[in-house]
C-alpha cells in the first residue's frame, strides 16, 4: 500500500513536453493531504474494528456463559419442581397411610369398647338376675318368718 510519505517523496522524470511542475506539485500536495487523512482514518477504523471485534468476542463469550447459566438454572428449577412433586406425593401417601392406620386403630378401639360394653351389659344382667333371686329369696324368707310369727301368735 502506498503511504503518504511515498507520495510526498515520489519524483518524476522531467521531459520536454511535460505538465507544469507547480501545478503537479500543488495537486500532489492536495492529494497527499487527502490521502494522509484517509490513511490515518483507515488506521483508526482498523483499530476501532479490532477493538469492536474484541468486544464482540467478549460479549459473545458472556452470552454463551449466560445461556449456559440459564440452561443450568432451568434444569435445576425443573429438578427442584420434580423433586417437590415427588416429595408432595410421598407426603400425601404417607398421610393417607397414617390416616388409614389411625382409622383402623379407631375402628379396632370401637370394636373393643363395644365388646367391653356387651360384657358389662351381660355382667349387669347377671347381677340383676342374681340380685333379683337374692331379693326373692330374702322376701320368701321374710314371708316364711312372718308366717311363723303369725302362726306362733295364733298358737299362743
Amino acid at each position: 500500500m502506498i503511504t503518504p510519505l511515498d507520495i510526498q517523496n515520489k519524483e518524476f522524470k522531467k521531459v520536454i513536453r511535460g505538465y507544469k511542475e507547480s501545478e503537479v506539485e500543488e495537486f500532489l500536495d492536495k492529494v497527499i493531504i487527502d490521502y494522509e487523512k484517509l490513511y490515518k482514518e483507515n488506521i483508526e477504523l482498523k483499530d476501532k474494528i479490532t477493538l469492536l471485534n474484541e468486544q464482540i468476542d467478549k460479549y459473545t463469550s458472556l452470552e454463551k456463559t449466560l445461556n449456559n447459566t440459564l440452561i443450568i438454572a432451568q434444569t435445576t428449577a425443573e429438578e427442584v419442581n420434580t423433586n417437590a412433586h415427588k416429595k408432595a406425593e410421598l407426603i400425601e401417601k404417607e398421610a393417607e397411610f397414617k390416616g388409614a392406620k389411625l382409622i383402623e386403630s379407631a375402628n379396632s378401639e370401637v370394636v373393643k369398647i363395644r365388646r367391653e360394653y356387651e360384657e358389662v351389659k351381660k355382667q349387669l344382667n347377671i347381677f340383676k338376675t342374681r340380685f333379683k333371686i337374692l331379693l326373692e329369696a330374702q322376701l320368701e324368707l321374710l314371708t316364711d318368718c312372718r308366717d311363723d310369727i303369725v302362726q306362733k301368735d295364733e298358737n299362743v
